[in-house]
């Protein structure tokens, strides 16, 4: 037996099954759709009953693209898709018809500094080397879409780092911004499981200004960590005043729905050297605390 090879697997794989099936007899009853191997019949696998075994295939798929492109940590960005580069809020600005869009101009052209900031740090996140395993570490993540997901993308591909963005099928036509790598850029139909995905690997979390899909992300991070669902990771607030002025947080604590120290799960930053030092700190201190302790 010692010179006898014993093959790996005796069954065909999927593929090899599933180009079998292509060869079939044309008959009624081959040509009927209840024939299809059920995994390639999208009538079976799209119907209401079928949504459990969506959910699973959403939730494996990523994690399978991400595991085999050994990203062991993330590092996410959530922000606005309104929020332009600087050159383009001024463009937008200078189209303003009436006071009110003037007013809403001028408050982009002041977020709009946050893009620079965005690609910064992802700048320098991006250029930290592989761990011993060959794993790589706080690999930019975004929502893939446009503005301070571009920006986020974009820092990375500037030093030629790779990017992920996870996208969502909306109801109106978008697409991934040009800077996620391909290979990396995953499509969700579900909200839910994409807010998973963002969080299972993430170890750090830059929030710029934005909207209700920016607020939902967030909040749902704070409560998450609140609730000791999640150990805390650096949650970093970019613009104190955008977020004191939409979120009256200290209020929260007044009316007694949140305790002071839950103030403390994320901190306020407006600079990438700011935000990385902060996240580096987060670090140290989490390491000194547990060799002191064992």
């Amino acid at each position: 037996m010692t010179d006898t090879r014993i093959p790996t697997r005796v069954f065909p794989n999927a593929s090899q099954d599933a180009e079998t099936a292509k060869d079939s007899v044309s008959t009624p009853q081959t040509q009927h759709p209840h024939y299809r191997l059920a995994f390639q019949d999208m009538d079976f696998l799209l119907r209401e009953d079928l949504r459990p075994v969506r959910f699973q295939l959403e939730l494996l798929k990523t994690e399978l693209v991400l595991d085999e492109a050994k990203i062991g940590s993330t590092f996410v960005f959530y922000g606005s898709a309104r929020i332009p580069e600087p050159s383009k809020a001024q463009a937008l600005l200078k189209l303003a018809t009436d006071e009110k869009s003037k007013k809403i101009a001028e408050r982009l052209v002041e977020k709009s500094k946050y893009y620079d900031v965005a690609r910064e740090l992802a700048a320098k996140v991006s250029v930290l080397p592989r761990d011993e395993r060959g794993w790589r570490q706080f690999v930019v993540c975004s929502g893939g879409g446009p503005s301070i997901m571009e920006a986020a993308n974009r820092g990375a591909d500037d030093v030629g780092a790779e990017s992920i963005g996870l996208n969502i099928v909306l109801p109106h036509e978008q697409a991934p911004n040009p800077y996620v790598t391909p290979s990396l850029s995953v499509q969700f139909h579900y909200f839910a499981l994409r807010k998973m995905h963002f969080l299972l690997h993430a170890r750090a979390l830059a929030a710029f200004p934005g909207g209700f899909g920016t607020f939902d992300e967030l909040f749902e991070l704070l409560t998450l960590i609140q609730t000791g669902k999640i150990q805390p990771i650096p949650v970093l607030l970019f613009g104190r005043q955008f977020w004191e002025r939409v979120v009256n947080f200290d209020a929260l604590v007044e009316e007694g729905v949140v305790s002071e120290k839950d103030l403390g799960i994320f901190r306020y930053v407006e600079t990438a050297d700011e935000a990385w030092d902060a996240v580096q700190s987060f670090y140290r201190e989490r390491a000194e605390k547990e060799a002191a302790e064992g």
